[in-house]
């Protein structure tokens, strides 16, 4: 089984808060305002509060609240402000699937043009799932070759296979995360991992590919931790 990340520190934790709050008040012009307001409403009411007579033992209530304000708006803000920079990037949407919650094996780039056509595998509870993007034309031939493969080794798990894009019949970068999570699950927590095994043994015994780029830069250092660490 692979082995699971280790729980980051209290200060580890706040460099990824530091690293998501920069990177999104970078890319989204109204995420300050909007976490500004959501700090100054509890603020503002415990001070009205304690001119009014309160005690102040509500007041770190107040702050608390305006810490949550904030965090609130930043998990909302930040997720929209990597979809609008990753849509329509080569290599966005094994940006998004590494950054999935759960246990979810992600392999990018299982199938590769050199005119940046990828196809990602992604093993989970559903079963396996296929992930393309690029040009649609030569997306279907690799999902075809790549399914013909896996189904060699997958016996009766389900294959799925998604294209992301923006055209009809594709499927949206930004509902790519929800379609994946509302998938049935049709295989145990054992059988995922056993199932990444024999993929993994399948895909050391293949030539390297030639492959393009993947883009390492959708986001800065750390974003990737950031995002897991909501």
């Amino acid at each position: 089984m692979a082995e699971q990340p280790s729980k980051p520190s209290f200060l580890d934790r706040l460099k990824q808060i530091r690293t998501a709050f920069s990177y999104t008040a970078k890319r989204d012009k109204l995420f300050v305002p909007l976490a500004g307001l959501a700090a100054a409403i509890p603020l503002g009411l415990t001070v009205l509060w304690v001119l009014l007579g309160g005690e102040w033992l509500w007041a770190p209530a107040g702050v608390l609240l305006a810490l949550l304000g904030v965090m609130v708006v930043l998990n909302l803000r930040v997720n929209t402000a990597m979809m609008n920079e990753a849509e329509g990037q080569p290599g966005a949407a094994a940006a998004i699937l590494q950054t999935m919650r759960g246990d979810w094996r992600v392999t990018p780039a299982v199938q590769v043009t050199t005119q940046q056509d990828f196809v990602h595998r992604v093993i989970g509870r559903p079963g396996v799932v296929l992930v393309g993007e690029g040009a649609t034309g030569r997306l279907r031939g690799l999902l075809g070759q790549e399914k013909k493969r896996l189904s060699r080794v997958v016996g009766e798990t389900p294959i799925y296979d998604y294209i992301v894009g923006t055209e009809e019949g594709q499927l949206s970068i930004r509902k790519l995360r929800s379609t994946l999570t509302k998938l049935p699950r049709n295989i145990t927590k054992g059988q995922v991992s056993a199932l990444d095994t024999r993929l993994k043994a399948l895909s050391a015994g293949r030539p390297q590919m030639p492959k393009g780029p993947i883009p390492k830069n959708l986001r800065p250092k750390g974003m990737n931790r950031a995002l897991r660490g909501r």
